[in-house]
């Protein structure tokens, strides 16, 4: 697939993802005017138990009023509040058995509301989190004059024996300029004590590129970001294990914190 075609394939892919986010969107504001409603019809029940909660005072009230009156009032009264109040707990629990079935049904609403907000916010974070395509360049230009080797031996002009290299030596003179391979984060200038002075840059997507047998390093300094092509050091002799070699940057890739042979990735 051709850079034009990508960038196409990755336009229509986010077209297609904001008519999603458009159509989550309008699914959450219905389910939410739903849910409002719910909460309407739930107090319009809860007005309505209270007002019959009054009623049965108020009856209970003239119960009291009417024992003063004969025996057959009495009675009479008796058998007419307990119709009536047989009818009024009749009708509340009718508003209870409703609003519960309100309530019960309103449940599975506000769930679903939150779980299409909480996939919506997802939709977006995975978005917001894509990996960004890097495009490596060489450090310095110059001849490889000894490759990434960790399943093989190469012989060491110095060591002088047989041993495995961790990256690529990439020949030039003393005091080239050696820039940024991607952009990326400073994350340690040291001395190390085979490859000499060495600087360790932290890329996107779980890659580190390491520039080391250098001369100087103060163009940069730890957790300074810098952009990919900008200078960060020049070339010395300071790797004690390659010393004997031409005069060369060593450099070396890493990706999860595996290391890699740099040639697969660079441009």
């Amino acid at each position: 697939m051709g850079r034009r075609e990508y960038y196409e394939e990755q336009k229509l892919k986010r077209i297609a993802g904001i008519f999603s986010i458009i159509l989550i969107l309008s699914v959450v504001i219905f389910l939410t005017i739903f849910v409002m409603y719910n909460k309407k019809l739930r107090k319009e029940a809860n007005q309505n138990i209270e007002s019959l909660g009054q009623l049965n005072e108020i009856v209970s009230n003239e119960d009291l009023e009417e024992t003063s009156f004969s025996s057959d009032s009495t009675v009479s009264n008796s058998i007419s509040n307990n119709v009536t109040n047989t009818e009024n707990t009749n009708a509340v629990n009718n508003v209870s058995k409703n609003t519960s079935k309100k309530i019960v049904n309103t449940t599975p609403v506000e769930a679903t509301v939150q779980n299409t907000v909480e996939n919506t916010n997802t939709v977006l974070e995975e978005e917001k989190e894509a990996p960004k395509e890097l495009h490596f360049e060489a450090p310095v230009s110059g001849e490889i004059i000894k490759d990434f080797a960790t399943d093989t031996l190469i012989y060491s002009n110095t060591l002088e024996e047989w041993t495995t290299h961790s990256g690529i030596d990439i020949k030039a003179d003393k005091t080239s300029i050696v820039v940024a391979s991607e952009a990326g984060v400073v994350e340690s200038i040291k001395n190390d004590p085979r490859y000499g002075l060495t600087i360790t840059l932290k890329h996107d997507n779980g890659f580190k590129t390491v520039y080391s047998n250098l001369l100087t390093t103060e163009f940069v300094s730890e957790g300074e970001t810098v952009e990919k092509g900008q200078t960060i050091a020049t070339i010395g002799e300071s790797a004690s294990f390659e010393i004997s070699d031409d005069t060369h940057l060593h450099f070396e890739m890493y990706k999860d914190g595996t290391v890699v042979n740099p040639t697969i990735y660079l441009k």
